[in-house]
């Protein structure tokens, strides 16, 4: 029964078909180096995130991918190397209730405490809403169902790795100094309509309803909306991207002891591995972790339909 509704509640939920971006080109930026305020200037942070204090940090220039790796590079991926992701190992992913293309037998369960989610038989990268669903539909939006895992493999056969925490909040942040978004201050601009949009996170009633105001249930193409100042596309919305960073909230209070930390690599034990950006399931009413400061952290084997990365350049 609960397979039948979340097909027939899929099948509402219409979001736009967007032309193909280009976004399969390889494009990296430079990001220079400097030094930035790191965290949240203005307490609006989950307590447990350690969001706090905000303290002074110094990075070294380096080169970022413009945008989280998308399925078509991934593919490329998956043919030279023959990787097989976690999710493909373990049989089952998570994907959001209202996007599920699958048989109702293959629909598991909901996971708990989330049941917006539910665990799929053959969701994963290539079919990232579940086994009647397939990569090369939506080759330019991000890779997802990849684990920390997964995301190191690709990075040592493109001669990369996984961002710091720190780089990424530097580099996402654009150049503008102690704001929310990588564009100012305000979520949304005064045009009325998709325009008004900066970023692809939930409209609506959550988790019931999405009202698709920027026209996407899910992931959107990586290089919609406009870029930050450095040149990076959606680091706030879309999908939740790994760090190479262990998760510990009271990192923050250490790093700000030492003054000025230069090139921070993050603590050596966590709960987890850092995410950053927030994704399309992002929304005030329960997960306003679409700042730039916000955090989360995942095990280093999990996967899910909102989840990917993108590289630093070795």
């Amino acid at each position: 029964m609960a397979g039948d509704a979340v097909e027939k509640a899929a099948g509402t939920a219409v979001e736009s078909a967007a032309p193909s971006t280009g976004a399969s080109e390889t494009s990296d930026v430079d990001i220079p180096a400097g030094t930035f305020a790191m965290g949240d200037p203005f307490g609006e942070g989950y307590d447990g995130d350690g969001e706090t204090p905000v303290h002074e940090v110094q990075v070294s220039a380096f080169r970022i991918s413009a945008t989280t790796v998308t399925n078509e590079q991934f593919a490329g991926f998956v043919d030279a190397t023959g990787h097989r992701t976690e999710s493909e190992l373990y049989g089952t992913s998570a994907v959001f209730h209202l996007a599920v293309k699958a048989r109702p037998e293959d629909i598991l369960n909901r996971v708990s405490p989330v049941p917006w989610w539910l665990n799929v038989r053959g969701a994963d990268w290539a079919h990232p809403a579940g086994p009647l669903s397939n990569w090369t539909d939506i080759p330019d939006r991000p890779v997802t169902h990849v684990s920390y895992n997964d995301a190191l493999a690709y990075c040592a056969w493109a001669s990369g790795r996984l961002p710091t925490e720190a780089e990424w909040e530097y580099a996402a942040r654009g150049g503008l100094a102690g704001q929310r978004y990588p564009w100012g201050n305000e979520l949304h601009n005064g045009t009325p309509g998709q325009d008004a949009h900066n970023c692809n996170i939930w409209q609506g009633n959550f988790p019931v309803r999405n009202d698709l105001d920027d026209g996407y249930l899910t992931t959107a193409p990586v290089r919609s909306y406009s870029p930050n100042g450095y040149g990076l596309y959606q680091t706030s919305g879309n999908v939740w991207e790994w760090c190479s960073d262990w998760f510990l909230p009271k990192y923050y209070r250490t790093c700000q002891a030492q003054g000025t930390v230069v090139n921070p690599p993050g603590p050596t034990i966590g709960s987890g591995r850092v995410m950053r950006g927030g994704s399309y399931l992002c929304h005030d009413s329960y997960c306003n972790r679409y700042r730039l400061s916000a955090r989360s952290s995942n095990t280093p084997d999990s996967a899910s339909a909102n989840l990917g990365f993108r590289t630093v350049a070795l």
